[in-house]
């Protein structure tokens, strides 16, 4: 069993708060996700982030094929991290940690994701093709989102 982590940090010129709200809020998800995953979120958005939460979204994320993704917000401690976990959907283990920390002139967001994919043999030759470099365009988006919605940290 391949367990593979992507590991991503970016620093924005905003508030501890303000990255929170931004974050925390399930709605802001389809914000910062590429307009061509098609990301429409079913059920759970309705309240701010709390530990057993339950979200129901519709991706597209390859060749036009429509996957409903549930997630869980396993942990949350207010202004520092959040878990979120797939309990259903296109990977076979999706374990994502969000931390937040304030650093002088703004905050650093750092993703920590665990991830394994399905169809064993199969799915690890089709990683390095088609799912790394899909999760690596997906992140890069959503940095540059972020710096277009918060700005372009300077230290």
């Amino acid at each position: 069993m391949k367990i593979y982590t992507l590991h991503k940090k970016q620093n924005l010129p905003i508030t501890l708060q303000q990255a929170w709200d931004f974050l925390s809020d399930p709605k802001n998800l389809k914000t910062i996700t590429p307009e061509y995953m098609g990301f429409h979120i079913l059920s759970g958005a309705d309240r701010p982030m709390y530990a057993g939460q339950i979200i129901q979204y519709i991706v597209t994320p390859v060749l036009g094929i429509k996957t409903k993704w549930v997630t869980e917000i396993t942990h949350t401690v207010d202004k520092h991290y959040f878990v979120d976990e797939q309990r259903f959907g296109p990977y076979a283990l999706w374990h994502h940690k969000h931390f937040i920390k304030q650093i002088k002139g703004g905050v650093e967001m750092e993703d920590i994701i665990d991830y394994k994919v399905p169809l064993g043999i199969l799915g690890q030759l089709v990683h390095p093709i088609l799912v790394k470099p899909k999760l690596e365009e997906i992140f890069n988006y959503r940095t540059k989102k972020l710096e277009e919605l918060f700005g372009v940290y300077k230290p």
